[in-house]
């Protein structure tokens, strides 16, 4: 998996403090971890980039003078108008130490229920797993060219090593659905022959 970099300030916490850091163009963030204290700092937006407008995931080697720590991105709060990042939580790995992350799914190819005029529905986009930070993926691909019309792929259906994935068997990823005019037709047709039947 990609590593990216950030360049970290110290910051002190609170809201006082966020919003001047907002106001110098950069966004404030927290770390924390089970063996590390939690800290407040704030980075550039344009460093952030990288990390949020991308539909994988990246290890993250927060940098702080002399000290530096490898984490996840955990959770981003965006500005409900401009949709620009408002507030980052990192988490920080810790080697042996399983962690809870979501994963995007990423769908290969085109299904044959696509190809025969189905419409393809994509339920989830993304994984919650548990897994060592030395096992996360960038992403989970999921193949869906052998599905039909009217089949799915489940999550029972995965074979991923090393990820205990935290949903259950059943859950629908992708399926293809028969097209809403074909589903029409059909019924008009069934219409026409009732009524046919009828005189």
């Amino acid at each position: 998996m990609d590593v990216i970099s950030l360049q970290a300030t110290p910051r002190t916490p609170g809201k006082s403090a966020a919003r001047a850091a907002r106001r110098k163009g950069k966004v404030p963030c927290v770390l924390y971890g089970h063996h590390v204290d939690t800290l407040s700092f704030s980075t550039s937006e344009k460093s952030l980039h990288p990390l949020i407008y991308t539909n994988r995931n990246h290890l993250v080697k927060i940098v702080m003078g002399d000290q530096d720590w490898e984490c996840i991105l955990k959770d981003i709060a965006f500005h409900p108008v401009t949709d620009r990042p408002m507030h980052v939580d990192f988490q920080v790995l810790q080697p042996g130490e399983s962690i809870t992350l979501s994963v995007p799914i990423q769908y290969i190819g085109t299904s044959r229920g696509q190809a025969q005029g189905g419409q393809p529905s994509y339920v989830l986009n993304e994984l919650t797993v548990n897994c060592l930070p030395r096992h996360i993926p960038s992403q989970i691909e999921v193949d869906v060219a052998e599905i039909d019309i009217g089949q799915a792929i489940y999550v029972r259906d995965l074979e991923l090593e090393n990820l205990d994935i935290q949903a259950p068997g059943a859950q629908v990823l992708m399926t293809v659905l028969r097209a809403r005019t074909a589903v029409v037709e059909e019924e008009e047709e069934l219409e026409e022959l009732e009524e046919t039947e009828e005189q």
